[in-house]
């Protein structure tokens, strides 16, 4: 397939399954299993091919301008597939260029100051990408399901009011709108896996003795709060979907087509970018020029 044929097959996932104005998004009109008419992983998997070559050029590019960077941030149930979402699509990209962060329980010190500084530290820089596990955003989603988390963050008594997860569904809106206006583009994915699959990786982590280490008891617990936590990814998309940084709510129960629509989302905004090498100025160019005649001078 030719690149620009690829790109545009890329851009049409992404779109199918992004979210710029979320307020009459319902979570129910999203089926964990839709493939988009990709027929099978075989399928997947011949445009998947495609995907380290084109993500390696357009990453070379984002840092060789060194104007623009970009933010992926990673959201969904347990075994929704984010790591190995983060794994295999990134496959193609240089670590060098490249910062993956996990958010698991914040720590003392992170319970000390707002809910956005220790995401907010690691943001990346013009030039690179930044993968967030996990992001800002638990604090919309686990906080807000289980409440008394709040208690631990010490917040002055006025500052918990009937509002709070209106106030920071703002905050998050606005923090977004500062890191896209200071040139970092903004992916958000949520990986929407059924309950039914979220079962079957769970057996198969129990079962299987390399994958024991992925399974914790807690997970258990969490899934015992599966409607609350749907409903908060539900009010999350409605409130934080926006035109500069759109969510991707991605069919999660075929792992190769999470991958897909991940791939393709990133390679549409790097590539909605028109990035491109830097020109070298003219005083530049005759300076290389004297540099090469040396060089091939040494050679006889």
């Amino acid at each position: 397939m030719k690149t620009r044929k690829i790109l545009k097959e890329m851009a049409r996932l992404a779109d199918r399954h992004a979210v710029q104005k979320g307020r009459k998004f319902r979570l129910d009109d999203v089926d964990p299993g839709d493939t988009s008419g990709v027929r099978s992983k075989q399928e997947a998997l011949r445009l998947l091919e495609h995907v380290p070559a084109m993500l390696s050029d357009l990453q070379e590019r984002l840092y060789a301008q060194d104007r623009w960077a970009l933010l992926l941030i990673f959201q969904g149930m347990d075994a929704a597939g984010k790591d190995s979402a983060i794994k295999h699509v990134m496959s193609g990209v240089n670590p060098q260029g490249c910062d993956v962060h996990s958010f698991k329980a914040p720590s003392h010190e992170e319970l000390d100051h707002d809910f956005l500084w220790r995401t907010h530290k690691v943001c990346p820089e013009r030039g690179r990408i930044g993968i967030f596990n996990r992001s800002y955003y638990e604090e919309l989603l686990v906080v807000r399901v289980h409440s008394n988390l709040l208690d631990g963050e010490r917040l002055p008594d006025r500052c918990v009011t009937s509002q709070i997860w209106l106030e920071r569904f703002e905050d998050v809106n606005a923090h977004e709108r500062y890191l896209t206006g200071n040139g970092i583009v903004v992916r958000k994915f949520f990986l929407h896996l059924s309950k039914e699959e979220q079962r079957k990786r769970f057996l198969e982590r129990l079962d299987d003795p390399t994958k024991n280490w992925k399974f914790s008891v807690g997970d258990v617990a969490e899934r015992e709060r599966w409607n609350d936590y749907q409903s908060a990814y539900e009010d999350v998309v409605r409130h934080t979907a926006t035109k500069r940084a759109p969510w991707l709510v991605v069919p999660a129960d075929h792992k190769w087509y999470t991958r897909l629509v991940v791939a393709a989302a990133i390679i549409d905004a790097l590539d909605r970018l028109d990035l491109r090498f830097p020109e070298t100025e003219k005083s530049k160019r005759r300076e290389l020029e004297k540099v090469r005649a040396a060089l091939l001078a040494e050679g006889g």
